[in-house]
């Protein structure tokens, strides 16, 4: 296991990977340029307490002379430097003399994150940067911080039950749920508190929700509301997610009028 704090060395310190040319701070030799940074394909990346998450890199990069590929790539949180994503390979393809794409490959293992940092691994959720080092064929290189900024995000579950099914028309129904999210510390989920989550309700024979309400989550996550059954159909949540949690929408609860 890693024990150590991935700090950024740099001076400057989607769907929202993004792609910044030129990059904030640079240095090198030569005409050898990252061009274009996508993140993950232009998502989000999000982060259980199991699971080993995977996400490309892709790297556009530029030189006169041909493009010899990666030498370096980090990826860590833009305001406390923290970061725990390994670089566990790349790979470039040509797409011309002078422009290749190449994509770093980074992993993340749950099983690592609480002890690669001295503080809250939950505060390392959020927004992240990645600095990258490009070579030529010719030997150009260069060193490029911010190339790209994305969103690190912990996973979110969330649940709804609305007895009692079967409901008599007119009648009041109480919709209930949880909305919990990963805790990167102890490798469990847990209630997510003062979150305002909509209440959606899809008639039966319509092909989608519409919002009824928002209700706060409680102090452990849960939430409760109370509406009228006017129609026979499926409730559900829908939370829209924050900067450092996943969006997350309930399974559907079908309710049949009696």
């Amino acid at each position: 296991m890693r024990k150590e704090a991935l700090w950024s060395a740099a001076a400057g310190v989607v769907a929202l990977a993004v792609m910044v040319a030129p990059a904030a701070h640079a240095e090198g030799r030569g005409d050898v340029r990252v061009v274009k940074t996508v993140v993950d394909g232009g998502t989000n990346v999000i982060v259980g307490t199991s699971k080993v998450v995977k996400f490309p890199i892709a790297i556009t990069v530029k030189d006169n002379a041909g493009v010899k590929g990666l030498t370096d790539v980090s990826t860590f949180n833009r305001s406390n430097g923290y970061g725990f994503a390994d670089w566990t390979g790349s790979t470039c393809v040509k797409q011309s003399a002078t422009t290749s794409v190449c994509t770093a490959t980074m992993t993340i293992d749950p099983g690592w994150i609480a002890d690669s940092d001295d503080i809250d691994s939950n505060k390392v959720a959020g927004v992240w940067q990645v600095n990258a080092t490009v070579k030529a064929q010719d030997g150009d290189y260069w060193i490029s911080d911010n190339i790209a900024q994305y969103k690190v995000k912990r996973a979110a579950t969330l649940t709804t039950d609305a007895p009692p099914e079967p409901v008599v028309k007119g009648a009041k129904l109480t919709v209930k749920g949880k909305l919990s999210r990963a805790n990167w510390e102890d490798r469990k989920y847990h209630g997510f508190s003062g979150q305002e989550v909509k209440l959606q309700f899809k008639k039966a024979g319509s092909s989608s929700y519409s919002t009824v309400k928002t209700v706060r989550t409680s102090s452990t996550g849960g939430l409760s509301t109370t509406v009228t059954a006017t129609a026979a159909g499926s409730w559900r949540w829908y939370f829209p997610g924050t900067t450092t949690t996943m969006q997350v929408v309930s399974a559907g609860d079908n309710v049949s009028l009696s």
